[in-house]
């Protein structure tokens, strides 16, 4: 058995209902109960799926969370042993506070072909597929990556858009592209969305780059290996206990850098249904007590990548 179209639509309806669940959450100043709406749904709904789904990408180690974490087991069984990767909500304080941005996001690829990355930082660079693969590298200067995508892009270096997360650990990076006098995207959370703005033109953005979450970085890349960009990665373990998790996890080498075909391989399904709007997708909608959500689906063999709308009547 393989990723076919119904377990797609299966896996579009997991996040849908995610994102629904934590709908009335919206506004009210309570991420904790968003988040928790959100990964409870999630946990039910992938347990009616007919797999043998482990949790590669989840809320945190088994004494950290009670739902969804990394090494659970999930799905009602059989034939299809797959890897789950899963963030109920990204951008918790986007619903907290009303503000666009929220997204529920699952990608799910066959056993072994999901990289299991620890709790972590990760230095980050995705490039749009207008870009050829050998152009930009984690390891170039920031003026050499920008000056060849400028060329690759025939266009002057002011006109490049570069997105990356608003943060003083970015300061220097940021001073860089001023320098530059390039366009720079400041987002204030949401690393998965951000590294998706490179998969279209509509979106405006060349690079994105900088240092954010690991367990996002591979959710990100799942998704733009679907597209054809570019996507590297390399984990960043400051703390001791980090080092020690990931040796546990089977990292021998803690400065390796990653080219997206080693975080993810094979065939994949990415969803980021939204929860309140953004470019992405648009937020959960009510009308006529129906639930109108809208899901970004990606399916790598079937070079599948569009918008799905849905309607749901459940009650939250």
């Amino acid at each position: 058995m393989t990723l076919n179209k119904e377990l797609i639509n299966e896996i579009i309806t997991v996040t849908s209902k995610a994102a629904i669940s934590c709908h009335k959450f919206i506004g009210k100043n309570d991420k904790k109960n968003a988040d928790k709406a959100a990964t409870d749904s999630m946990r039910n709904e992938i347990n009616k799926l007919k797999i043998n789904g482990e949790v590669v990408i989840g809320e945190g180690e088994l004494d950290e969370a009670p739902m969804l974490f990394i090494g659970e087991k999930l799905g009602a069984g059989g034939n299809l042993n797959i890897d789950i990767a899963v963030d109920p909500v990204e951008g918790t304080n986007f619903v907290a506070k009303n503000l666009p941005g929220a997204i529920s996001v699952i990608s799910i690829a066959e056993k072994g072909n999901l990289f299991n990355a620890p709790e972590t930082y990760m230095d980050k660079l995705a490039v749009t597929n207008e870009v050829p693969i050998d152009a930009t590298d984690l390891d170039f200067p920031v003026e050499k990556n920008i000056g060849n995508i400028a060329d690759c892009l025939n266009k002057d270096v002011k006109n490049v858009t570069a997105c990356i997360l608003d943060r003083p650990r970015h300061k220097k990076v940021i001073d860089e592209l001023k320098r530059l006098n390039v366009k720079i995207r400041l987002i204030p959370d949401g690393d998965v969305a951000g590294a998706l703005m490179v998969t279209d033109k509509k979106y405006g953005v060349d690079i994105f780059l900088g240092i954010g979450g690991g367990p996002e970085g591979v959710l990100a890349a799942s998704a733009i290996d679907a597209y054809g960009c570019k996507f590297q990665g390399r984990f960043i373990f400051d703390k001791d206990e980090d080092i020690l998790r990931a040796k546990k996890m089977g990292i021998k080498d803690l400065k390796k850098k990653y080219d997206l075909k080693e975080i993810i391989k094979g065939d994949s399904i990415f969803c980021a249904t939204g929860i309140t709007s953004n470019e992405l997708v648009k937020g959960v909608k009510v009308k006529d007590n129906i639930f109108i959500t809208e899901t970004l689906v990606t399916h790598k063999n079937s070079n599948m990548c569009k918008i799905v709308i849905s309607k749901d009547t459940i009650k939250t």
